[in-house]
Formats: C-alpha cells, structure tokens, sequence
C-alpha cells in the first residue's frame, strides 16, 4: 500500500496508480492499495482503528457483528446506509469515511453496540474475558452511556461444556462467528456450529458431538467477549494479576511462539504468540495446555543419591550429589567406558554441553540423543541433508505454503506436528497446493488436508498413497507417473517424519526422489529438542555444526578450540543408542548418563532396563521421576523450560531463543549442571550459562569440511504376514501417556481413544463384529483393545504407540512393520484405578508389565469413529500416572 503525498510534484494527479492496485481515499487520506484488499485492512494499514468483532485477518470475511460500519462512497455515489469494512472490499476512486470524520459511522456503530448488548449479561465482575475484552473497551470507547433497551436479558443454563476443555456461556455471545469459522476454515473439525434460528440463535455441539479437537484452545484466545472460556483457567486469575512472558513451545518441533502468564511462580495460562513466520496467531491444545507437568507433586528440587547402607535414593546437598557423580563416572570411564544418552527435548544448548561432555570429561564418541526407534541409515541422512541446513536455503512454512506439491512420508502431521498441519490445510485450501501422503489409512489429519469442506464443493487436494507397513521404500521408488510429475513441478516439498527410520531404505528412496525430480527434503522430527541437538553434535558420528567425527582436519580444529590435547577426540564414531545399551548390557561399558530419557520411549524397553541394572554407575538428570530413577546411582535435578533460558531450533533449523520466564527457582538448566559436574572431574566446559554455550556455537562456526556421504539403502518389501498374523503399523497420537502431559485431566479429555484399526476384509477374516475387541499379540504380551473398520491394506493392523493401554513397544516389543498375531476377542472388564474408576478399556498380558502400567484409558465411545474422535469422555485419562518420567527432556515422549 502506498500513502500518497499531500504535497510537490508527487500528487496523486500525476503519480500512476501501481499495477494491481486501485486508489481510494480513507478519512481524507489517498491511498493505493492491493485490489482485492478489504477496507479495514486498508484503514489499518493507515494506522485507522474501525472497532470490530466478527473480522480476523486469517479468517474468510463474514460481517456478522456489523460494528465495523463506515460510511462509503463510490464513483461519487454515497452508499444507501452504512457499510461492513470487514466485507467490503477497495475500488478505484472510492471514498471512506470511519468513525473519526463521519457522524453517521459513528452512530452507526454505537446503534450496533447497543444491539449488542441488549442481551449481554454485564457479568464484568466475574468474567474471566474481564480486563483484556475488545467488548468491553469498545463499549466504553464507542458506545452509549445509557441503552433504550430496558427489557429483561434473555439468560440460559451457563457454563455448557461443550468439550472436557472449553466451556461455553451463551448469553455472553454476540455471535460473530469467529470460532465456527476458526473450526471449519483452518482446524478442519466442524464440531461447533451456530444452533436455532432469530433471536434464538446460539452456539453449541451437535448431540453426541463434542467439539473433540487438538486447536480447541484457539477459540478460546480470538473470542471477542467471555463466552468461550478454559476450564483450566476459569475463575484463576484476573489479567491485570498476571505477569506476561514470550517464550517458544517445548512440545514438538514446530517452534511456536507462546505468551505464558504467570503470577506468584506459579503459570497460569498459555496464549499462542503473534508469529506470522511460523505459527502466524495458532497453537495446538497440547501447547496451550499442557505445561503443569512443571508444578508436579513429584518433581525433584534438591539431588538425591543411593544410600550404600538402604539401597534408597536420599537428598543430599549439590556438593555431595556432585563429587559422587565424578567419582563414580570417573571411575567407569577408566574402567570400560560411559554412554550418554541426552535424549530428544534439550535446548540446543544443553545439547551442546551433553556432547562436549561426552568429549572432553569422558573421552567417548557414545552419545546419542535419538531416544526413540532409529537406524544409522537416519544418522547418515542427518549429516548428508539436514545438519547445517536453515530457513534461508531449507524448507519453511511459507516454502510450504506456496508449493505446488507436498508429499508426507512417514509422516502424520496433525499428530506429530500440529503447525505444520495447519500450514498444509491452509496451503491445499487457499492455494491449491495439492497434498499427497504415503502411508496406511486415512487418519483424520489425511482427510482434512485431502478433502477439504467449503463454502462450496469440497477442495480435492491429493490423495493417500497406501502401502503395506514397510514398504513405504519400495512404493517411494516408484511413485504413480501422475505423483512423480507434479513433484517435478518447482517449489514442491517431501516432509520426512521420524518413523522414517523405522523402514529399511526409506531415507535413501526420499533423497533419490528429491535428486530425480528437484522436491526439497525436510525432515520433521516429533520432539523440540530434536533438530538442535543435531546442530549440537549429541550424536555418535557428528560433532558441533555437523562435523563429521571422522574428519581429522575438523576433529583438530575442534580440539584446538576445546582447549584439548591432539587426539584427544577419539577418531571413530561412537556407538548409537541401541549399541550404547548393548555395550553396557555385556559390561562393554561401565556407566550410563541419562537425560531424561524413558526406556518406554526406546525400541526395546527392556533392554534398556537390563543396561540399567548391569550398569556399574548410572547418573540421571531429571525434572521427575522416571524407569531410570530406579537405577540411578546419583539423580541431579534439572530446570524446567520456564525456570531456564535457551534456544530450540524447529525442524526448518530456524532458532527460537527465549528467556528464563520464572526465576529465582534455583533451578539450574543441564548445562551448567554439566559444568559444574565437569569440574568435579577437573575439566572446564565453559557452559555455565546458555547464552556462553550460544557465544562458543557461534565462534566454532559452520562445518569447513565437507558433508558425510548420503545413505544408500536398497528398499525392501515386506513379505506375507501368514495366517492369524498381520503387519504392524503405529504411531503416536498428540495426546497420549507422555508425561508433559500429567495434571491435566481437562487436556486429557480430548485425546484421541486407543482402538485398533483394520480393513474390512482383515474384519472378516477375523470375524469380527461392529466394535468387537481385537486381540493383537507377539511373543512378548498382547493388548485387547475394541476394534475400528477404516479403508486400508489387509493384513494390516494399526494401533496408537503411547496411549492407554496401547504401548506396541512395552507390551507388544514391536514396531512399525513388525508381524504380530490378531484375533477377535472379547471385550475385557475395565480395570479399576486406587479411585475405583474405570481406568482402560483395553487389556495387557502379565507378561507385559500391566500391573506396573498406570496409563489410564476412560471408556470408549463412539461418536465421530470414522474420522478418529471419540465421545467428550474419550481419551487418556488426566492423571498422568504413567510413572514415566523427566517432563524437560523426554520422559514419556511427551
């Protein structure tokens, strides 16, 4: 937009309207601006404020408030009445007049505010909207001090919940519209819509319909008035009690910039951070919600070692825990060997202390941070296509949003990264951008960026490509000739998620695709810490920035700079974390330090516990309680993300840098417990603080060598699964056992309820009738979980990795891919928790542990099945029990 001048030469007479754009005036001001542009932006853009309820700039225009009312006038010809400026969009020669030089906008929009507040309940005393509400500031600042409208206020039962979260006070509504059309337009789950019809009209959910969504939280923040409130945060606290911090998101790589507002260090609520780069006004419910694991009874605030007398863990003081950590670790260095394992949810700066540890205070290459199924086909990925790579030559959101094609491999983005989702609706739904996916069955994330419901018919935005469990290679290396094409089309992407690694050869099909056809690779891992870790060298093969390990030239320049002897670093790459736990099962290596990490989030939970027993000494930094706790000879509590500052990198590696948000805690981030630890062992770190590890990154620079080899995997193809017998596919849900999540039973409510899925031919192979509990086993346990039909492959079971019940990896010791046994079953009774509720719907075998599991699945319902929601009490239950563990780092997987 371009203000033109009032004065010279340069007057809008002489000066050329710009191509594409069209001159108006608003409020005397002339003005061009882009064809197509509502006048409020316009006006905006002017620095001109028009009140308004119904307009947000990332929602269709609707004019449903009508408070945004000017005057107009076009081709010299005055409007019959005032105008909507949300609706209405600039033309040439057009005259505005707002609020400010128009006496009829002006009463215009005060005859609008006193509508509104006919029915309105004037409750600001006790509304929680009370003090940060645009209803109440605009009626003090445009409307009237007394009403003409004395009659009695329509009232109704209040609050309603319409989910286990969002709770729902009618008569506060002025019915602008903005959360239907939030649910429809950019979170694709229609579960809130506007009831009755006239003076009767209200918003509400559909009978046996709660309004089941991951983004429900958004509602809540673009709510003009008080009507739709959290019921989390309901009657907590009052704005102005409030202290507000920007902070980034700790629970997946999407990188989303938050507002935590707390009181008393203690927080009370989250709000998604205005960041049009990334998550432009949106967060997930998980992000929004999910953040008391930080407050948890059990959280650990002072070191504890294990009495040699007892066998107990007991607190002690910091300088005990310490000097027993380094002699302990000193004395399994010398005699076999430590592993490090950081695990997934460090900032990038812990994740650089975990790693120079590894190098300088144990001597050892055996650190790896992939705490979850990997494979060093996925090691060498990362060093030949991901590390070093950033938003000015990478994959970003807006590269997604403006590709013509995206294909997701392994990869379900409403469960493991809810951003990215939400970029992929809004690119199939505004731009065209034709959405594929390689997978099994059309989840709920598939079908809303696939088939996407509009004002019109629906936007056919792509297609699933289905394949078997594991042979997501093979179907990869040989796309349909209609798919490959539109990839080759410039500016098309292939999102790579984690479970990648999972598949034999899957890493190597994605980087000859992108070298055959030019789609840009980027890899979407699920945990924050992930990708910075990465940058960080917390891996066997890579040290800081990427360097390779077994690069002699990058390995001395880095010795120099540690201030460390030649060869010093040893020249071979470490083991991975699987190796790690091997070594120290058969007493290769002596000791363990453990970042947080869950043996249930591992490929083979129980290997690592056996690792954990035969280890000499173990030492474990953790917020709470975890498996590894158990074995922990030292246990050195850590800092929280809002009690430490850092910097995640999200998986485009862009940084996200935030500040401490509660302090004087004395909680200390893990890299300055690292070095201090370091100095007990008569090494220096340099990692006292985060922003000294960020000033050594920065100096160290990027990688001088050259990038490590890509992986080159033949892809394989599963072969037949046999009778009784099937093949495995899983993955997370966003909301499941993960410990992050704890003391949050409203959150809880909305997951996603753990059923298994099958084609309607495994069905009747099966038997099974509709809802009938399906019992999927291996040699290990087994899990009876009620069963779902949904269009896939036969010979195909899907079940959820982490909730409820449902642990493929504890109980069932399988993967994605593996062969496991199904059969129909009955339906068990439901156990019952220390409370006597009903705590899961589904069954472990004793061979699986379940009466040491407490991750609890409420009953299940049956609303909204086919498209993966359940009934308003449906999903993991709040408790959090799952005696998992450290919520900073993994603990749980989160």
């Amino acid at each position: 937009m371009t203000v033109a001048s009032a004065s010279g030469n340069d007057t809008a007479e002489n000066r050329p309207v710009p191509e594409g754009h069209v001159r108006l005036t608003i409020d005397g001001i002339e003005v061009d601006a882009p064809e197509g542009e509502l006048v409020i932006r316009t006006a905006e853009r002017l620095g001109i404020v028009v009140p308004r309820f119904c307009d947000h700039p990332l929602l269709d225009p609707a004019g449903a408030c009508r408070q945004c009312l000017v005057e107009i006038e076009v081709n010299g010809k005055p409007m019959p009445k005032p105008a909507a400026s949300c609706t209405m969009a600039v033309a040439d020669g057009m005259v505005v007049r707002t609020q400010q030089t128009s006496a009829v906008a002006d009463k215009a929009q005060q005859g609008v505010m006193e509508l509104l507040l006919i029915n309105h309940p004037l409750d600001c005393p006790i509304c929680d909207k009370g003090g940060e509400c645009p209803l109440q500031n605009q009626a003090l600042k445009h409307g009237r001090a007394d009403s003409r409208f004395v009659d009695k206020k329509r009232t109704f039962a209040k609050p309603v919940s319409i989910s286990s979260q969002i709770l729902l006070d009618r008569e506060r509504c002025v019915l602008c519209q903005r959360c239907t059309r939030f649910s429809k337009q950019i979170a694709g789950d229609p579960f809130i819509e506007l009831l009755e019809r006239g003076a009767l009209q209200q918003i509400g959910t559909g009978e046996q319909q709660p309004f089941q969504s991951y983004f429900s939280g958004n509602t809540i923040q673009i709510c003009p008035v008080g009507a739709l409130t959290s019921a989390a945060y309901r009657f907590r606290s009052r704005p102005f009690d409030l202290v507000s911090t920007p902070g980034v998101c700790e629970h997946c790589s999407a990188g989303c910039s938050q507002r935590t507002d707390w009181r008393r260090g203690k927080v009370m609520r989250r709000l998604a951070g205005d960041d049009p780069e990334v998550n432009e006004e949106w967060n997930c419910d998980k992000g929004r919600f999910a953040f008391r694991y930080a407050t948890a009874a059990d959280r650990f605030t002072r070191p504890l070692v294990r009495d040699r007398d007892s066998g107990r863990l007991r607190e002690t003081s910091w300088t005990e825990a310490l000097r027993v950590a380094a002699d302990g670790l000193l004395s399994a260095r010398d005699s076999g060997g430590v592993g490090v394992l950081p695990g997934g949810r460090l900032t990038r700066e812990d994740a650089y202390a975990y790693g120079k540890f590894a190098r300088v205070a144990l001597r050892t290459n055996d650190i790896d941070h992939r705490a979850r199924p990997h494979s060093t086909e996925e090691l060498d990925f990362l060093g030949a296509a991901v590390v070093g790579t950033g938003p000015e030559a990478g994959v970003t959101y807006a590269g997604i949003e403006s590709a013509p094609t995206v294909l997701c491999v392994a990869f379900e983005p409403e469960e493991e990264s809810p951003i990215v989702f939400l970029r992929l609706r809004k690119a199939a739904r505004n731009e065209g951008t034709r959405v594929h996916h390689l997978g099994q069955w059309g989840s709920p994330g598939v079908e809303k960026t696939t088939e996407i419901a509009d004002s019109g018919s629906p936007i056919h935005s792509g297609e699933l490509l289905r394949c078997l469990p594991g042979e997501e290679a093979a179907v990869l290396s040989e796309l349909p000739e209609g798919v490959e094409r539109e990839l080759c089309e410039p500016g098309s992407v292939l999102l790579l998620g984690e479970r990648c690694a999972q598949i034999p050869g899957l890493y190597s099909a994605a980087m000859r695709v992108a070298e055959r056809t030019g789609a840009s690779p980027a890899w979407i891992p699920r945990r924050a810490g992930e990708r910075g870790a990465v940058e960080a060298g917390a891996l066997p093969t890579l040290l800081p920035n990427g360097r390779p390990v077994s690069d002699s030239v990058v390995r001395a320049d880095v010795e120099r700079q540690w201030g460390m002897d030649e060869g010093g670093i040893p020249g071979l790459p470490g083991k991975e974390l699987e190796g790690i736990l091997a070594a120290t099962e058969s007493g290769e290596l002596s000791g363990l330090l453990v970042g947080g990490v869950d043996p249930d989030d591992l490929p083979d939970p129980e290997q690592a516990e056996r690792a954990l027993r035969a280890a000499d000494f173990v030492v474990s930094l953790e917020l709470r309680p975890s498996g590894v706790t158990e074995r922990a000879d030292v246990v050195l509590p850590v800092a929280p993300t809002v009690e430490k500052s850092g910097t995640f990198l999200n998986w485009e590696g862009r940084a996200r840098e935030f500040e401490i948000t509660i302090e004087g805690t004395g909680a200390l981030p893990d890299c300055r417990v690292l070095d201090t630890l370091a100095v007990e062992m008569d090494v220096d770190l340099f990692t006292q603080t985060p922003a000294a590890v960020a000033g050594e990154l920065a100096r160290l620079g990027p990688n001088p060598g050259a990038r490590p080899k890509p992986p080159d995997v033949p892809p394989a193809r599963p072969g037949s699964p046999g009778e009784g017998r099937a093949l495995l596919a899983t993955w997370r849900h966003l909301l499941d056992n993960g410990s992050l999540q704890v003391e949050e039973p409203n959150l809880a409510g909305t997951a996603r309820p753990p059923v298994v899925r099958v084609s309607a031919g495994t069905a009747r192979r099966l038997g099974l009738t509709a809802d009938q509990a399906v019992r999927v086993s291996t040699a290990h346990g087994e899990l009876t979980l009620e069963s779902e039909v949904v269009e896939m492959p036969d010979d195909v079971v899907w079940l959820p990795g982490n909730s409820g019940s449902a642990r493929p990896n504890r109980v069932l010791g399988a993967g994605h891919g593996s062969v496991v046994d199904i059969a129909a079953g009955p339906v068990s009774p439901p156990r019952k928790d220390s409370s006597g509720a009903d705590e899961v719907a589904g069954t472990e075998s004793p061979a699986a542990g379940a009466a040491d599991r407490e991750g609890a699945v409420s009953a299940l319902a049956h609303a909204h099945r086919a498209n993966g929601h359940g009934s308003e009490h449906g999903g993991v239950n709040g408790s959090g029990r799952n005696g998992t563990g450290r919520a900073d780092t993994d603990g749980g997987g989160a």
